[in-house]
């Protein structure tokens, strides 16, 4: 569009429909990452950790907003076999608000980690309106690959047990596949 009214109109005209394509372009960019070693849960998104949850004695949830800045690409927090992926429709409120997890658009996975399940959800917001998955149930996913995205401003919860030691706080920035949110916990040896 933005070719056609610069070359029959004028010059000018294209110029928003030019702004708009280089934000598309910038928007679904997808850069390469390198998940740390060790034992560890990473990030599955990019952006900025709005909630910090003890749900039950077995649960805890870390939620990371995603502004329409942030990089949209998901990925796995951790290594392991996908036992589950569940979608269910919802409403579409703003990520950023704690009501996001349990009313909002999502799909979660379940995953089974050495011993442990990690739950995480790909959640839809205000603006964000498709997501997209890459992955279904039986397949296994390394730490840090990419298992989807979610299109435009969205939000991510983490759901993990005890056995895992927090490392991450509230307000902190995150990038997908790179920042620790957690180390599994050693068992204490019995002598």
């Amino acid at each position: 569009m933005g070719l056609v009214l610069s070359n029959f109109a004028a010059p000018w005209l294209g110029i928003p429909f030019y702004v708009l394509a280089a934000f598309c372009l910038y928007f679904f960019r997808d850069p390469e990452r390198v998940a740390p070693g060790g034992d560890v849960m990473v990030a599955p998104a990019d952006g900025k950790v709005v909630s910090i949850r003890v749900i039950s004695p077995e649960r805890t949830r870390i939620s990371i907003f995603l502004n329409i800045f942030n990089v949209h690409v998901n990925r796995s927090p951790v290594a392991g076999a996908i036992l589950d992926i569940e979608y269910r429709p919802g409403k579409f409120k703003v990520a950023s608000l704690e009501e996001a997890s349990a009313e909002n658009e999502q799909n979660t996975f379940t995953v089974e980690s050495g011993g442990s399940r990690v739950v995480f959800s790909q959640i839809a917001g205000l603006i964000a309106r498709r997501i997209v998955c890459y992955k279904k149930p039986g397949d296994r996913v390394e730490i840090g690959e990419r298992i989807g995205l979610i299109k435009f401003g969205s939000r991510m919860d983490v759901l993990f047990g005890p056995e895992w030691a927090l490392s991450v706080k509230s307000g902190q920035k995150v990038s997908a596949g790179v920042t620790v949110l957690a180390e599994r916990k050693t068992p204490e040896v019995q002598s």
